[in-house]
């Protein structure tokens, strides 16, 4: 998809620039760590704000704020305390290349440096806006949103019993749903727009994005992927797959697409994109 792929050069070049000032073994391992990915996120913020027509410059700055959240949460998800892995985009883990200490602090810096950006003036002149920008993050991401979907799948691995389908469904809702959710809200927000609509499609969005990793987990390679596979089958943890099935799961991941696109009909032609990227969800290799 060109769009897709224009935005994460876009994205690409925005972070860049912002860590420029920064140096160190710390802000090396922050470069690292937010470089390439599928930046669906950051894209997700700049389609939504499109709709309202703001300036791209500021939807950028917005779209490098989530990605920056984003990497955070997977350089922590990925050291030995959390899921324990060596790969991440087909690159060894941040905790691999450098040492868990910097992981860490690398994670810690990008999540502040999300809520800095943020924050700036040059993101927006209103600084209600502003403030409404950084509360909205810090609830999809804090304990409230990611991070308590985080502790639940944590929680899960040593549960007496599997999850139900309702359990799963309400820990992806947080762990990866509420950062989906959060750049559709942002481009509303950036927008002076109500963001109802967008939140619906955004709900849908995150389960079928969530139903596609677990199936890649079963179906993909992790040359493909770019991370490990089969460790939720080896961990012996419930997943939209384990309990529905290859081919029923599947077709729910494309029931909830449908379901998305039906959300932002309001927006007619203008949203076209944004029901392209939903169907990129469940066909993606990685």
């Amino acid at each position: 998809m060109t769009a897709l792929a224009t935005a994460q050069s876009d994205i690409q070049t925005t972070l860049d620039t912002l860590l420029s000032p920064f140096d160190g073994p710390v802000a090396e391992a922050m470069r690292y760590a937010v470089s390439g990915g599928k930046r669906l996120r950051g894209f997700l913020v700049l389609e939504t704000a499109a709709l309202f027509d703001v300036p791209r410059g500021r939807a950028l700055r917005v779209a490098a704020a989530i990605e920056a959240i984003h990497a955070y949460s997977l350089i922590h998800d990925d050291l030995p305390c959390m899921d324990d892995d060596d790969l991440r985009r087909g690159q060894p883990t941040v905790h691999r290349k450098w040492d868990e200490a910097t992981a860490v602090l690398a994670g810690d810096a990008l999540q502040t440096f999300a809520f800095e950006v943020l924050a700036d003036p040059a993101t927006d002149s209103d600084p209600g806006l502003r403030a409404d920008l950084v509360l909205t993050l810090a609830q999809a991401s804090g304990a409230a949103g990611m991070v308590r979907g985080q502790a639940l799948d944590i929680a899960a691995e040593t549960a007496q019993t599997p999850l139900t389908l309702g359990q799963i469904t309400e820990l992806q809702r947080q762990k990866t749903g509420r950062l989906l959710e959060w750049p559709c809200r942002a481009g509303a927000i950036l927008g002076r727009a109500d963001p109802a609509p967008l939140l619906a499609y955004a709900a849908e969005l995150g389960l079928a994005f969530q139903i596609a990793d677990d199936l890649l987990d079963v179906t993909g390679d992790a040359e493909t992927v770019g991370k490990a596979v089969g460790k939720d089958a080896d961990a012996g943890k419930a997943t939209f797959v384990s309990i529905l099935g290859v081919d029923a799961a599947r077709a729910r991941a494309e029931d909830l697409v449908k379901s998305a696109q039906g959300a932002i009909l309001p927006y007619g032609h203008r949203a076209a994109t944004l029901a392209q990227i939903a169907e990129y969800v469940v066909t993606r290799d990685k």
